[in-house]
């Protein structure tokens, strides 16, 4: 499946497609069927602090994206099955974007989400000496909203909210 970026020719809004604006909408013609390009009006990130070392990156990444599907149930697809009849879990229903920024742009950034009332997860320092789910959130809990030293955030919303949220992180490598 291809997803569709915002200039790609015959890109239709959700109000043009008549899908309305309910978060996580599928934009595009031949939905649902075919090799029909796809656009979400909806987008999932993560934004990692430049520094970490790849193992943390990969877990900050995994811990915070799970938190997404719980709070936004409509992020989840259909489970999987292979030819054979083995059942999969389901996954998230569109791509999953994965940015870095400097520890500064990473608290900008934040703040912009919490501005945005944008469902957020976040990964602090503190929660790489824990051990388990309780301990990880009191470490949370101790610390004041300005002074997580944040690792690393999961953003989800309307693809422009987060965008800007986003602004100025690059790609990750």
């Amino acid at each position: 499946m291809r997803i569709m970026n915002e200039t790609d020719p015959g890109t239709k809004t959700g109000t043009e497609a008549g899908a309305g604006a309910g978060a996580g909408t599928e934009v595009g013609p031949g939905i649902g069927g075919g090799d029909a390009p796809v656009r979400f009006d909806t987008k999932i990130a993560v934004l990692l602090r430049d520094d970490l070392e790849t193992w943390q990156r990969l877990n900050v990444t995994a811990f915070l994206v799970s938190g997404l599907g719980t709070a936004s149930p409509e992020v989840i697809g259909e489970p999987y099955a292979d030819a054979d009849g083995a059942d999969y879990l389901p996954m998230f229903r569109q791509p999953v974007l994965v940015f870095e920024a400097t520890k500064e742009h990473l608290t900008a950034a934040h703040g912009r989400a919490l501005w945005r009332a944008l469902p957020t997860a976040v990964f602090t320092s503190d929660l790489f000496g824990t051990g388990n789910d309780r301990d990880n959130r009191a470490a949370v809990r101790a610390v004041g909203t300005q002074q997580l030293d944040l690792v690393g955030m999961a953003v989800y919303g309307p693809r422009n909210a987060v965008d800007k949220v986003l602004k100025g992180a690059r790609m990750h490598p």
